[in-house]
This record gives C-alpha cells, structure tokens and sequence, in this order.
C-alpha cells in the first residue's frame, strides 16, 4: 500500500478533475463539462468546516478521491453527510484504497457529530454497489429524484 489519504488541496484540482471524467463515464445521469465540476470543486474547497474532499495520493498524483458535505436532517434530528463521488483510476481498484477514503470520509463525519452518512450510486454500477455491500452501507427504500433546470 503505497498511497497516503488526505485532505484534498487547490493544487490537486486538476487531478480529481480528470477523476470525475472517470466517474461521470460511468454514471448516465450526469455529463462531464470541466468548467462545471472546477466550479464545484472550487466550492467544496473553500468550505472546510461542513464540506470534505478526501484523495488518495500515490506517487505525487491523485489516484482517488471521495467528497462529502453536511445536511441538517430532521430524520434524525441532526446532522447527516451526504457522500458523493467516490472514484478510483481503474488500475488502483481493487488495492483498498476507495475503502481508505470512505473510512477517511467517516472519521471526518464522526468528528463533527454527523448521525448518518448517505449516498446515490448508480444502479448499474454492480461492482460500485457490491463494494457499498461489503463495506457495511445498506439499501433503504428510497430513490433518488432530481429536478433540473432551476436557473437559465
């Protein structure tokens, strides 16, 4: 296990860039556009205290990465992290390290008090899915809906 996990830096934009081409590949429901996902990156970085972007680091580049961020949810009467983009290059898979980051994004959820961690994976991402399985996340009854086109 050559790879170390940390908090994510405004250098490293450029790799996790190339990894959501990557992972929007694989999820039909977004589309990759650069300018969109530096801008939402960007964002997630400049909120230390309620968001949290994870990369795994190997040989000074970003092989993988894992973001969260916080939500007041009034299930659970407190606050919950919502976890998104959970990817790793297609030849590091398999070595541990999305489980690296998830537990890394864990401990930075506990810290701050979060009662529940969730996320959306994309239904046909079996191998995504079966790693969910074995790292102890459970299926609800809910699905993911999403309405587009707020703003021009």
């Amino acid at each position: 296990m050559n790879h170390v996990i940390r908090r994510a830096k405004y250098s490293d934009i450029s790799g996790m860039i190339r990894l959501l081409r990557i992972l929007f590949s694989i999820e039909t429901d977004f589309s990759f556009e650069e300018g969109t996902q530096q801008s939402g990156l960007e964002m997630m970085l400049d909120d230390v205290t309620t968001r949290c972007i994870m990369v795994a680091e190997q040989k000074q580049q970003i092989i993988g990465m894992c973001t969260a961020q916080i939500l007041v949810s009034t299930a659970e009467g407190g606050i919950v992290a919502l976890v998104e983009d959970l990817v790793v290059e297609d030849i590091c898979r398999g070595e541990g390290i999305g489980r690296d980051l998830l537990v890394a994004i864990e401990g930075w959820a506990i810290a701050r008090g979060v009662k529940r961690l969730q996320l959306l994976a994309d239904q046909k991402n079996t191998p995504a899915l079966e790693f969910y399985k074995k790292m102890a996340w459970k299926s609800t009854q809910l699905i993911g809906l999403q309405k587009n086109g707020l703003l021009p």
